[in-house]
């Protein structure tokens, strides 16, 4: 089930250890991003200058942003505040202390992409804001730690949901992961949402990503008047981490999360 090209049923087209290493490259530069926004995203910036920063490091690091043109995005990156749960695009607003702030990079090289979002909180933030940012990593995580070859796909989305309750929040069901390579956006459909036991089974070669979105409301969301950002029906906040990461026959590689030891950070994000 490792040989390029291989197909199944559902389309998902497996990747070899070659086409991971390929993928990891991509994965790279979006990590070393995500941690040097860390560093960048404070109050008094606009969230357009935090967008031309990534297109800067991105270029820098000979990749391309996989967004920027895609289906018509204006953007290097997606960055959602607040009450903006996915696809935000960066404007003139000025962060203030205390707002949530999710970039999401999708990038390129040589034909292959990597994808990762993280959640920032500019300056100090209440414990509410504070429960929803460990909330959302904790989500992903429990994900990941379903990630494993001869699992369903099913058990990450319990897993995630489980998380979610477990802190007051709830998953934004109508926004998924997906399988990731020579495409941004390839089979199969990762659901934050499930039945453990229940779904197709995780094999060897698979590559995809994990990217709950929680929220201290409903979990219902609509379009802002841009086209483009999705925000909460309830304007509640809502806060996201994604990462990519590859299947093995006995174990599964955080692409997006590499440098990071995740023993370390089991309950709190690395930038909390």
């Amino acid at each position: 089930m490792d040989i390029h090209g291989k197909r199944l049923k559902e389309n998902i087209v497996l990747k070899t250890s070659l086409d991971v290493v390929h993928i990891k490259k991509a994965c790279k530069i979006v990590e070393d991003l995500l941690i040097e926004l860390g560093s960048v995203v404070k109050p008094g910036i606009k969230t357009i200058d935090i967008d031309q920063y990534a297109g800067d490091f991105i270029f820098k690091k000979k990749g391309i942003s996989g967004l920027k043109g895609y289906m018509g995005f204006p953007a290097n990156v997606c960055i959602s505040v607040n009450n903006v749960a996915a696809h935000g695009i960066g404007n003139d607003y000025i962060l203030r202390d205390g707002d949530i702030i999710t970039v999401d990079a999708t990038i390129g090289v040589d034909g292959w992409y990597g994808d990762g979002a993280w959640t920032y909180i500019a300056g100090e933030a209440t414990p509410e804001k504070k429960r929803l940012v460990k909330a959302a990593w904790q989500a992903m995580l429990a994900g990941v730690a379903e990630s494993m070859s001869g699992k369903k796909l099913g058990d990450i989305g319990s897993s995630i949901k489980k998380i979610a309750l477990r802190y007051g929040c709830n998953v934004v069901e109508d926004l998924a992961g997906h399988g990731i390579g020579r495409k941004i956006h390839e089979e199969p459909v990762i659901l934050h949402v499930g039945r453990k036991g229940t779904g197709m089974q995780i094999v060897p070669g698979m590559v995809f990503t994990i990217e709950p979105i929680l929220t201290l409301g409903s979990g219902k969301i609509t379009f802002h008047s841009d086209n483009w950002s999705i925000i909460t029906a309830d304007n509640k906040l809502s806060a996201q981490f994604e990462c990519t990461l590859a299947v093995f026959s006995n174990h599964t590689d955080v692409l997006t999360l590499s440098g990071i030891n995740l023993q370390k950070y089991i309950d709190f994000p690395p930038l909390f």
